[in-house]
């Protein structure tokens, strides 16, 4: 079922999400199911009546996140239709499982158990990885309408599910979007190529410009209402992709890129910015 699902903790990173998410739902005219998973051993069947009384609790306190988390969404986008469970198991697990062919995942950026300082959890890291469907991870934000979606852009095939879902989403927010690609060095013409050992740097973006208008030019026809503006830029992709979320209200990146290791499947790129981008990150992954 083509649906938009969230995962929810409780956390006040994950009510944002669940807020992000219903707006998103809204957009696209999809269902969201918001997601709980619990402890397993919860609906084991208890020996110690001390544990009944435990149980009891948590799943009452359960109940009650569920439904903070359902009123929530359904305050941020009354239309939508809103549905909440909860499911025994490790949390990738559950989301990946209930994911399906789901339109997305929606998770916070780290849930209550995070230590101080982390800024990714372990169970985002997990999902983000092993997903088939694009996964957005919302962090702490300052609410902002900024317009405009940012795209990482490298001119290899892997990327093309990404560039696709920035046109879907800079289309459905009527939102500019700026295509962002960094080259730090010159991109070979061929496998097996040899870079060259010098090269003049204005020459270089000039071919890397055409590379990334080359990419794009089949979904500019496909979508010609999106203003499209191209930044192409020398250095570490992780900071100027990072930079470039600061004005952005979505940045997307396909799971892996050019140069990614065969069987890679969350590249260095989008790994660094799931603990960098400074606002909600779409990570696109390549079999999409």
């Amino acid at each position: 079922m083509r649906e938009i699902i969230v995962g929810t903790d409780g956390s006040d990173q994950s009510l944002r999400a669940v807020e992000w998410a219903a707006e998103e739902a809204e957009r696209r005219a999809l269902p969201l199911r918001i997601v709980h998973a619990e402890a397993e051993w919860m609906y084991d069947t208890p020996v110690d009546p001390r544990l009944v009384a435990v149980r009891q609790w948590l799943l009452a306190g359960d109940k009650e996140l569920l439904a903070q988390a359902e009123a929530a969404a359904r305050e941020r986008a009354p239309g939508v239709d809103v549905r909440a469970e909860s499911a025994p198991g490790q949390v990738a697990r559950v989301l990946l499982e209930k994911a399906g062919d789901a339109a997305m995942i929606v998770l916070g950026g780290h849930g209550m158990g995070a230590a101080t300082g982390l800024l990714l959890g372990s169970s985002t890291l997990q999902v983000v990885t092993h997903a088939t469907v694009p996964t957005v991870v919302v962090r702490d934000l300052e609410p902002a309408l900024r317009r405009e979606i940012v795209v990482g852009v490298d001119g290899s095939a892997v990327s093309e599910p990404a560039i696709g879902f920035a046109f879907e989403e800079a289309a459905l927010r009527k939102a500019r979007l700026r295509a962002v690609h960094v080259w730090t060095y010159p991109a070979s013409s061929g496998p097996g190529d040899m870079r060259p050992l010098v090269y003049d740097p204005k020459i270089v973006a000039e071919e890397e410009l055409r590379l990334v208008e080359k990419s794009l030019a089949a979904w500019r026809d496909r979508f010609p209402e999106v203003e499209v503006v191209f930044d192409v830029e020398h250095g570490r992709p992780v900071r100027i992709l990072g930079g470039a979320s600061a004005r952005a209200d979505l940045l997307v990146v396909g799971s892996r890129g050019r140069g990614g290791f065969t069987g890679l499947l969350l590249g260095s790129v989008s790994h660094g910015l799931l603990h960098h981008a400074q606002c909600p990150l779409a990570v696109v992954p390549a079999t999409r």
